[in-house]
């Protein structure tokens, strides 16, 4: 579909939907191409999905606010000083995700992803994969600055109630998940050693990953192929998260680990972003004796859009496929969307920074992957092309209460779930 074609089928989209079809950022022009030209909607159900998905409260259950862009300049500096392999790594993530703040252009573009969206609140992964609290810290300190300092379009949700707030305030929001649970590694105790769970939730975490990939002392990641379970301290840092009100993460642990996980916590609990084994099988998705575990605990899986973890077309149609497969399943109640993706602003198309060689990061443990990735499957579920999300359930038969818990109301359920209190009014 031509630009100009694309134009003439959303002009007449009602006013509610009418901020995120405004856009005439070229790189989400073409991404809205991709989608229409995956899923061919009608012009009714386009209109109506894309009015369903400006009315209604979008919660992603795990992703990346908008990214923004390099500062090569500065970049190849700092190399060029010498600066470490970790240095440099710094260095990236705190341009991707602070200079919305500090450079007008990229502010424009963060501005202009997050309106596309139509999202009001990401699950914002805002801890670097580990373990070590000083590790994980990073993230979150970053996003508490972006959040702080553009609070009047930004916030940093602290409860469900303030994800509510920002939307009638039309504003956006970050609802903060660590990638790890922190732990210091003294083994002076049990309970000595779970302490910072209480801590980064006071900080505004709110979710965390039991495993990522690898083996930790809670249990084993889904890459191992041991497939071991979860540990005698997985089951006491559950029990501390549930108590706390912190969401249990499952999306990169294994398939025992998530399974043993579901039944050891008395919480709703999660797969935040994943994906359905019996369509594609890969490390990263969950089988359907899982899933039924996690849905039995009143949460839900996130389905992601990674083509390879999806399978089949790997596109747009392939998502909805896995979501379509949950809603029949397991009911609509216990699937979400956490996309696993981010909008890149256009200037880092392309960019090449230096980097110094070093040995793979010991978490990025992989078996290889025969998939094919091709750009038009990305282009189909870029993060800007959530409403079509929407407008594909809606051209697929599912009915408007279902698409809004899908969307975000099982993520607000989840988090209300969870808490041990709501704040005082």
């Amino acid at each position: 579909m031509q630009r100009r074609s694309f134009l003439n089928t959303v002009m007449a989209v009602p006013a509610a939907a009418a901020q995120m079809t405004a856009s005439t950022n070229p790189k989400i022009e073409k991404s809205r191409v991709a989608a229409i030209d995956a899923l061919k909607p009608s012009k009714k159900n386009l209109e109506h999905g894309l009015e369903l998905h400006a009315n209604s409260m979008v919660v992603e259950s795990y992703g990346f606010s908008p990214r923004s862009g390099y500062d090569a300049e500065a970049y190849r500096r700092e190399f060029e000083a010498g600066a470490s392999g970790q240095e440099l790594e710094d260095l990236r993530e705190e341009m991707l995700m602070t200079r919305c703040v500090t450079d007008a252009r990229d502010r424009e573009e963060y501005k202009q992803a997050w309106d596309a969206s139509g999202v009001t609140c990401v699950f914002q992964n805002a801890g670097e994969e580990g373990q070590d609290p000083m590790r994980l810290i990073k993230r979150l300190a970053r996003f508490t600055y972006v959040t702080d300092t553009l609070a009047d379009f930004v916030t940093r949700a602290a409860f469900p109630d303030d994800i509510v707030s920002a939307k009638k305030q039309n504003k956006h929001a970050l609802y903060f998940s660590g990638n790890g649970v922190p732990v210091t590694g003294h083994w002076i105790s049990v309970q000595d050693e779970l302490r910072y769970i209480r801590i980064f939730y006071q900080l505004g975490i709110r979710m965390m990953h039991l495993t990522y990939n690898r083996r930790n002392m809670l249990g084993d990641g889904c890459a191992e192929p041991a497939n071991g379970g979860i540990s005698d301290f997985g089951k006491a840092a559950i029990a501390e998260m549930n108590r706390v009100g912190v969401i249990v993460d499952v999306a990169h642990s294994g398939w025992r680990t998530s399974l043993e996980a579901a039944k050891a916590s008395t919480k709703p609990m999660v797969a935040s972003h994943s994906a359905v084994a019996e369509i594609n099988r890969h490390i990263r998705t969950k089988p359907d004796e899982v899933i039924r575990a996690i849905a039995d605990t009143g949460g839900y899986i996130g389905i992601c859009c990674i083509p390879s973890f999806l399978g089949r077309s790997g596109d747009i149609n392939a998502m909805l496929d896995h979501i379509d497969y949950v809603v029949k399943r397991f009911g609509a109640d216990h699937v979400a969307i956490g996309t696993d993706v981010a909008y890149t602003p256009s200037s880092s198309d392309g960019l090449k920074l230096p980097g110094r060689r070093s040995r793979p990061r010991f978490e990025n443990f992989w078996p290889p992957d025969a998939f094919g990735n091709y750009p038009s499957q990305h282009a189909s579920m870029a993060w800007t092309n959530w409403p079509f999300f929407t407008v594909g359930m809606v051209e697929r038969g599912h009915s408007d209460e279902d698409i809004r818990k899908i969307i975000g109301g099982n993520v607000l359920r989840v988090a209300r779930a969870v808490l041990p209190y709501s704040p005082p009014v």
